[in-house]
């Protein structure tokens, strides 16, 4: 990715989405993380277009249809609506929706099937083989686990049609020479080289025609023949930008810089979708990026299990940035990630109403209780230490590192960083015990004013993962424009003054108002927490816990006789543990980080008079202790010897 600030353009598109069922939170994880590059890049002054869509002509999309006793045109139609709000409500803020029932999308389909067929690269034949309904995908013996769609866990279908097959296998040498001479062409490393190893095997023409449904584009010249799915529903990347009719928009879009797409249809994006360019002679996107899956507790979302979370039900309890900001921060872009609502609730309590949201109300309180709400300038205050400037130049320049190279997870992290360290320098120079005297109170001055130029760079910083928050702390700092509307290479960086800026501290109601953990809290029931006990605060301010709480936990060294992956669970350790010759079992979700033999024969913290816990159907006795830093998990060691069993006090 680039890294300069230039005016060069940038069209960054998702997966369009089966219709047959609204969009779940696995869903929208995709539309937002797109969304967070597509603000940034506007925000880096790049011309940017962002294309999302509805892929309509599935069977799938049909059978539902059916089951409501709809017409399919119509039921794509009101399904088209609701993808929409969701994607509002999420403020997901694409600049151009295709749906491929659309008549703009026919004509590109035929366009490019024109052009495949006058390279000699369309022919008829039969096709003998499995097929899943549920991905709409030709499956090869070899790609089925225990007889099941690796994907769907379910049989595929037997067919046998005549199709329009497409010589894909012409393309395999050119496609592996690409991939090598372009690597950053499939991201992550780990996708691309599951295409190289899949493509040296050896690719089979495929089917681009159905002749045994009816639900779908007609093919040219064979009326028995509509196209299949994906040969239709890849093209939207070029319908949705004016293919074939508007040559001009089409050639100030493309080539894509970016395709988002769901790891599990990586073949067909980076296999079947570039052979096809290929074909038709046209230039190949620049970047195609497999994003994991998103969990629920551990198990894909899924009807059967019925796990399915529609985001707009979080959205209405706590608005689209607080969910927003956990996808980006709590998964890991590239990798499979878990949602839950433990995991949700401490997130929103510990970050974003105890260190953004109590940062933001100490600071503009005490700039409106101490100062009158004006931001102090140079003349009101003594010289500023330079610990927050430092702070903040090595979080934006690590910020930029980060997004340009698309690690989101690590971007965010950056953001909070500095936060976090503001919240220190609050603490430490203590302003309200400054102000008493005139002498401190310059220093006071100097003080918060380097923490509202914290949160004035911060709020532009957070502006691509909560352009809602983001922006009210950006008008509680009294900034008259709009955040979007800023010059970003400007306004970011530290300034001496707010002179032109008109900024005067206006009111701002609690940003991230903190979710009590009481029993009757809906979410909290279905999450099966339990109510929490006395000493939780409310309204933004940090947790405090009387010494009598803490005294409660038992916190242990405990020494790892063992350890093994859990299987099926790609996240989870099993460790047999020691504490002063009482051996326990342990489940710890930390195998990204490290091997089982990273941690056999070590000493390690562990809270150890948890109630016993059932994890993937797996007893767990008590909880390691470990930090989070920028992605990383590091579990917490003694920095001595010391015997298992030993108490932490």
């Amino acid at each position: 990715m680039t890294n300069d600030a230039t005016k060069s353009k940038f069209y960054i598109t998702t997966a369009i989405d089966y219709v047959n069922d609204l969009p779940h939170l696995g869903t929208a994880y995709e539309k937002v993380c797109a969304d967070i590059i597509a603000r940034y890049m506007r925000l880096r002054g790049r011309d940017t277009f962002f294309s999302m869509g509805n892929d309509e002509h599935s069977q799938n999309v049909l059978k539902a249809a059916t089951q409501k006793g709809m017409p399919a045109d119509k039921y794509c139609e009101e399904m088209s609506a609701a993808f929409q709000n969701t994607w509002r409500e999420l403020s997901v803020s694409f600049n151009g929706f295709i749906r491929t029932t659309e008549p703009r999308h026919q004509r590109a389909v035929e366009e490019i099937f024109r052009r495949i067929n006058a390279k000699g690269d369309i022919y008829k034949s039969k096709y003998a083989g499995w097929y899943c309904v549920s991905c709409e995908g030709f499956l090869q013996e070899e790609d089925l686990v225990e007889g099941k769609c690796p994907s769907h866990k379910m049989p595929p279908t037997w067919i046998e049609e005549e199709n329009m097959f497409f010589a894909l296998s012409k393309y395999g040498d050119r496609l592996l020479a690409h991939i090598e001479a372009k690597p950053e062409f499939i991201q992550p490393e780990t996708r691309r080289n599951e295409i190289t190893s899949f493509i040296r095997r050896g690719l089979n023409d495929v089917s681009v025609s159905r002749s045994g449904v009816s639900w779908g584009i007609a093919v040219p010249g064979a009326p028995a023949h509509v196209f299949y799915v994906w040969f239709d529903a890849l093209i939207n990347y070029l319908s949705t930008i004016g293919f074939p009719d508007d040559t001009e928009r089409f050639s100030r879009h493309w080539p894509a810089d970016l395709h988002v797409i769901g790891k599990d249809i990586t073949r067909f994006h980076c296999i079947l979708w570039p052979a096809m360019l290929m074909s038709a002679e046209i230039e190949l996107p620049k970047t195609i990026f497999g994003h994991g899956f998103v969990n629920f507790r551990g198990e894909r979302f899924s009807k059967t299990l019925g796990n399915i979370i529609n985001p707009l039900d979080v959205v209405k309890k706590y608005g689209a940035d607080p969910l927003r900001y956990f996808m980006a921060r709590e998964i890991i872009w590239g990798k499979d990630g878990d949602f839950s609502w433990e995991q949700f609730i401490n997130r929103y309590n510990s970050e974003l109403a105890n260190d953004l949201g109590n940062l933001v109300s100490r600071a503009t309180n005490m700039l409106k209780q101490y100062f009158d709400g004006d931001i102090p300038d140079e003349a009101d205050r003594v010289p500023s230490d330079g610990q927050m400037k430092a702070s903040l130049a090595r979080a934006r320049d690590a910020y930029f590192v980060a997004m340009d190279a698309l690690e989101i997870h690590n971007g965010l992290a950056e953001v909070f960083a500095v936060v976090r360290d503001a919240n220190r320098y609050i603490e430490d120079k203590a302003p309200w015990a400054l102000v008493k005297s005139p002498e401190g109170k310059l220093e006071a001055a100097a003080v918060l004013f380097d923490v509202a130029e914290v949160l004035r760079n911060t709020a532009i910083l957070l502006f691509p993962f909560m352009p809602v928050k983001a922006q009210e702390i950006w008008t509680a700092l009294g900034i008259g424009d709009e955040i979007q509307a800023a010059d970003f290479a400007a306004a970011l960086g530290w300034r001496a003054s707010w002179r032109g800026l008109s900024a005067r501290i206006g009111d701002l109601k609690s940003l991230f108002p903190r979710i009590e953990k009481t029993g009757t809290h809906p979410i909290l029931k279905e999450a099966g927490m339990k109510p929490e006990e006395p000493g939780g605060t409310s309204g933004g301010e940090p947790t405090l816990l009387d010494i009598t709480d803490f005294k409660r936990l038992d916190l242990r060294v405990a020494h790892v006789k063992c350890a093994s992956a859990v299987p099926d669970a790609k996240k989870l350790l099993k460790l047999f543990i020691d504490i002063g010759g009482e051996e326990r079992q342990i489940v710890a979700g930390i195998a990204e980080h490290y091997k089982p033999e990273d941690l056999t024969g070590k000493n390690i913290i562990v809270i150890a008079n948890l109630k016993p816990a059932k994890i993937r159907g797996i007893e767990s006795n008590g909880m390691l202790l470990a930090a989070t830093d920028g992605g990383n998990v590091i579990v917490l060691v003694p920095d001595k010897p010391a015997a298992p069993g030993s108490k932490i006090s």
